[in-house]
């Protein structure tokens, strides 16, 4: 089954970056863009600077599984968001980046 909710491609992750509104967190930061689709979408980004590629994988893999845990409080809301994971995030444990992040989406407005 296909998800709708991610975003892939290069124009929608420069166009989102490009409006210049963002949210610094301890663990990553988040761009937003308001969307016309009445759904809420995301894009995860982790740099090479954060290891090979089986770490930036589980990284990923954490930062999708703590938005599917979030999605619910965020279906109204109409955003398009980028997660570009920092380096503290590495060193927090998962429940400390899920309640960051919580915190995070509740500031876009």
């Amino acid at each position: 089954m296909k998800n709708k909710n991610i975003i892939k491609k290069n124009h929608e992750f420069q166009s989102i970056i490009g409006s210049k509104r963002f949210i610094k967190s301890k663990g990553f930061v988040i761009y937003f863009k308001k969307n016309t689709l009445k759904r809420f979408r995301y894009g995860i980004s982790v740099g090479k600077k954060m290891g090979n590629a089986v770490f930036r994988n589980k990284i990923k893999r954490q930062l999708r599984s703590m938005i599917y845990e979030l999605l619910d409080d965020q279906k109204d809301k109409s955003f398009d968001i980028i997660l570009i994971a920092r380096n503290l995030f590495l060193n927090k444990d998962y429940s400390f980046n899920l309640e960051d992040l919580r915190k995070s989406l509740l500031q876009i407005k």
